[in-house]
Order: C-alpha cells, then structure tokens, then sequence
C-alpha cells in the first residue's frame, strides 16, 4: 500500500488517470472527478482553520496554488 501521508491533492492514481495514462472507462473517469471535487469543496474548511491557528500556512498555501495558475 502506498504511504499517501505526503501526498498533494491528488493520489498518484488520479493524476495517471486526470494525465490520460491509465486507460480506465467512462465511468470511473468520472467517480474519480467527483471525488476530486469532493476533496476541493474541503479545502474550505482547512482555509478556515489556517485562517483562525496558522496564518504563516494559509500564506504558503496560496502562494503554492496561486504561483501554479500562472
């Protein structure tokens, strides 16, 4: 089993299969997708907790995901 401990937002499956490497159906493409979304509607919550307890993480949080949208 790999350690996900360290891992960003995605699970290195998701990214094969968001990449197009892994060959996978419809289907699950799409389970895989809403999970995704899933996972981002949560990040509201843990901005929310940097916001209140760690505003030095919340800082490095948008400058990681900000710098990437450039």
């Amino acid at each position: 089993m790999v350690d996900d401990q360290y891992r960003g937002l995605l699970t290195e499956r998701e990214r094969e299969i968001l990449d197009g490497e892994a060959e996978v159906s419809d289907n699950y493409r799409y389970r895989v997708v809403s999970r995704i979304r899933t996972k981002i509607e949560n990040v509201d919550e843990d901005v929310e907790i940097l916001a209140e307890n760690r505003e030095d993480l919340l800082e490095e949080l948008r400058e990681a995901v900000c710098e990437n949208n450039e």
